[in-house]
C-alpha cells in the first residue's frame, strides 16, 4: 500500500509544473482570452484559456498602460529655441534617467567589489526544544522513561580574506573600469538625446518651411488664375488658359493640405523627441533666418584625431579592454593560494547540547560548540588550490579571448569613429556648397516666375510659360528649405560624430 501511495504522490507533483500549459494559448491559430481582475488588469486563467468566448486577436485595455507620465510645466507664451526644446528633453525623456540608473548600478558594483577586501560578520540565533518518551522491561518489570531539555544559542562569526595574490584588486580594479562604461554611458545618452532632438528641430522647421513655400505657391496660383480669367475677358486667352491656371490653384491648394500635414507630423515627431506628449502646446522658434558656416575651417586630420579621443563609444572600449585586461590578472590569480583568517563567539543557555550551527544563506556553519555558555575559536590558515578539473585554466582561457576581442572591439569602433567624421565632414560641406546652389536657383527661379507672370498679364506669353515658371519656383523654395535645415543637420551629425555635442548645437 506504501509503494502505491509513493507512486501516486510522485505522478501528481510531476504534472503540477506542466498543468500551467493551460495558462497559454491553446493552440498556434488560436487566439488568447485574458481574463481582467477587478483592476482592470489583465491576468492569465489556470483553468484555461477558452472559459470565455474571443473576440480575435484584439487585447483588452488595461487601465494602468494607459498612464501617461506628466509632462513638464511649458509657458504658452513662451517661444523656444532649441536650446529650450533640449533642456525639456533632459528633464522628460526617460533615456537619461535610465543611463542614469545604470551609471549608479555600475557604481555600486564598483563599490561592492572594493568590500571584498573587508571582513564579513555574521550574527546567529538559535533556540530548540527537545523531548523524549519510551517504556521500558526487563524480567517482568517496566518503566516509563520521559525528559524534555531547552535551550538558546547566540553565535558571531568572522571571516577575512587577508591575501589572496591581487585578484581582489584586479577585480577591483576592472569594477572601476565599469563604472567609467557607465559614466561615459550616461554622458553618450544626452549626446544621442541632444542629437535626436535637434534632428527633430531641423526638421519641423523645414516642414514649417515648406508649408509656408506652399502657402505661398497658392498665391501665386491664385495670381496667375486671376490674370488667366482677365485675359479671357479681353479675349486674349481661351478657355483652355483658365483651365490650366484653375487647375494649378487646385494643385497649389493641394500641396498647401499636404505641406500642413507634413507640419503637424515633424511636431509630432519633435515632441515625441523630446519625450513629452505630442498633444503639449509648445511656441517653437522660427529658425528660417539662422546665419550657417561658410566654410569648414579645422582639416580633416585633425578633427577626426581630435574625434577618436572623445568619443563616447571609443572611450568606452577603451574601458571595457582595460577591464578585460584586468580580469585576466583575477583569473591567474586564482592559481595562487590565499591566506585567510575566521573567529566565532558563543553563547549558549538550556540543556542542549550542539556541536555546530547549520550555515544560512551565504554564511558558514558555526562549529566547535559546547553547552559551557561561552566559548571562543580563533582560526587562521592558508588554502592552496590543486586539482579543479581544470576549471581555473578554462577560466583563464576565456578571459583572455574575451581580453582579445575587446582590442578587437576598441579597433573597430575607432574604424567606424573615423568612417562616421569624415562622411559627416563630407556632407556637411556638401550641404554648405548646397545652400549657395539653392540660394542661387531660387533668386533666378523668382526672376523667371516674374517675368513670365508680367509678360503674361500685358497678353503677350502664354499660360504654359507660367505655369512651369511657377512650378520650378515652388521647387526652388522647398530646395532651399531642405538645404538650409540639412545644413544645420550635418553640423549636428558632424559634432555628433566628434564627441563634441554636450550642449544645443550653435
Amino acid at each position: 500500500m506504501r509503494t502505491e501511495f509513493v507512486a501516486l504522490l510522485a505522478i501528481s507533483l510531476s504534472g503540477c509544473a506542466t498543468s500551467a500549459l493551460r495558462m497559454s494559448p491553446p493552440a498556434a491559430d488560436r487566439p488568447w482570452t485574458p481574463r481582467v481582475d477587478a483592476s482592470g488588469g489583465l491576468t492569465v486563467d489556470r483553468r484555461g484559456s477558452e472559459v470565455a468566448a474571443s473576440k480575435g486577436y484584439v487585447l483588452p485595455g488595461d487601465p494602468a498602460a494607459s498612464i501617461v507620465p506628466k509632462p513638464p510645466i511649458t509657458d504658452p507664451a513662451k517661444i523656444y529655441e532649441l536650446a529650450d526644446l533640449i533642456d525639456l528633453a533632459e528633464q522628460s525623456n526617460p533615456e537619461t534617467r535610465i543611463a542614469w540608473n545604470d551609471a549608479r548600478g555600475a557604481a555600486l558594483a564598483a563599490g561592492i567589489a572594493r568590500s571584498a577586501y573587508l571582513p564579513r560578520i555574521t550574527a546567529s540565533a538559535l533556540g530548540g526544544y527537545k523531548t523524549d518518551s519510551g517504556r521500558a522491561g526487563a524480567l517482568g518489570m517496566s518503566a516509563n522513561d520521559s525528559s524534555s531539555l531547552t535551550g538558546a544559542i547566540g553565535t558571531v562569526s568572522l571571516e577575512w580574506l587577508l591575501f589572496d595574490f591581487g585578484k581582489r584588486g584586479a577585480l577591483v580594479k576592472a569594477a572601476d573600469q565599469g563604472a567609467v562604461i557607465g559614466d561615459i554611458g550616461f554622458t553618450a545618452a544626452h549626446q544621442k538625446l541632444i542629437y535626436a532632438v535637434s534632428l527633430a528641430f531641423y526638421g519641423y522647421s523645414a516642414a514649417r518651411a515648406r508649408a509656408a513655400s506652399a502657402d505661398a505657391s497658392l498665391a501665386d496660383a491664385i495670381e496667375v488664375e486671376t490674370a488667366a480669367s482677365a485675359r479671357k475677358a479681353q479675349g486674349v486667352s481661351t478657355i483652355v488658359e483658365v483651365a490650366q491656371a484653375r487647375q494649378l490653384t487646385a494643385q497649389a491648394n493641394l500641396a498647401k493640405v499636404q505641406a500642413v500635414g507634413n507640419a503637424v507630423d515633424g511636431y509630432a515627431v519633435l515632441l515625441s523627441a523630446i519625450g513629452i506628449s505630442p498633444l503639449t502646446p509648445i511656441r517653437i522658434a522660427d529658425i528660417g533666418k539662422r546665419p550657417l558656416p561658410d566654410d569648414m575651417e579645422q582639416p580633416i586630420d585633425q578633427a577626426l584625431s581630435a574625434a577618436l579621443a572623445r568619443r563616447p563609444d571609443v572611450l568606452a572600449a577603451l574601458a571595457a579592454q582595460k577591464a578585460a585586461d584586468e580580469v585576466v590578472r583575477a583569473a591567474r590569480a586564482d592559481f595562487k593560494p590565499k591566506i585567510f583568517m575566521s573567529a566565532s563567539g558563543s553563547y549558549a543557555s538550556g540543556s542542549i547540547d550542539l556541536t555546530a550551527l547549520p550555515g544560512v544563506d551565504d554564511q558558514s556553519p558555526t562549529v566547535n560548540l559546547t553547552n559551557r555558555r561561552w566559548g571562543a575559536t580563533i582560526l587562521g590558515g592558508i588554502t592552496i588550490p590543486i586539482y579543479d578539473a581544470g576549471v581555473r585554466a578554462a577560466t583563464l582561457e576565456r578571459a583572455r579571448a574575451k581580453a582579445a576581442s575587446s582590442t578587437e572591439v576598441l579597433n573597430r569602433a575607432r574604424l567606424t569613429g573615423s568612417q562616421e567624421v569624415v562622411m559627416a565632414h563630407s556632407k556637411l560641406r556638401t550641404s554648405i556648397a548646397a545652400v549657395a546652389a539653392t540660394k542661387a536657383l531660387l533668386e533666378a527661379s523668382q526672376t523667371t516666375y516674374d517675368a513670365a507672370l508680367e509678360t503674361f498679364k500685358r497678353g503677350l506669353g502664354t499660360s504654359t510659360d507660367v505655369l512651369v515658371a511657377e512650378r520650378q519656383l515652388l521647387e526652388a523654395r522647398n530646395l532651399a528649405a531642405d538645404a538650409h535645415s540639412s545644413t544645420l543637420s550635418a553640423a549636428a551629425a558632424l559634432a555628433l560624430a566628434c564627441g563634441r555635442l554636450g550642449s544645443a548645437p550653435s
